[in-house]
């Protein structure tokens, strides 16, 4: 079964702000097996716009990342971050390759 993820772009205007948001998360991703495939980092922009934080977060499969997604505590908590952020989220289906 393929596995599901989150691809989120963040632009961040209000650090202490939006810390909340971030210490939150842990305990929600981990509630629906979420684990964090990448967290900030070093990038390149080689096409196309970017934004200055990427994470990639992993679920077991696509119906639980979008379950954690539409979860109480999530909705709850996109409430802390968007006064303190721009974010752009996809969550798409991980390819299984025979």
């Amino acid at each position: 079964m393929a596995k599901g993820y989150w691809i989120g772009r963040v632009d961040v205007h209000n650090e202490e702000g939006y810390k909340p948001y971030m210490a939150a998360n842990p305990a929600i991703f981990q509630k629906f097996g979420g684990k964090f495939i990448v967290r900030g980092g070093k990038f390149t922009g080689v096409e196309g716009q970017s934004r200055s934080r990427n994470v990639v977060i992993e679920f077991p499969d696509y119906a639980t990342a979008l379950a954690c997604y539409q979860s109480p505590e999530y909705q709850a908590n996109i409430k802390v971050r968007q006064p303190h952020s721009i974010a752009d989220l996809i969550i798409i289906e991980g390819y299984d390759s025979p």
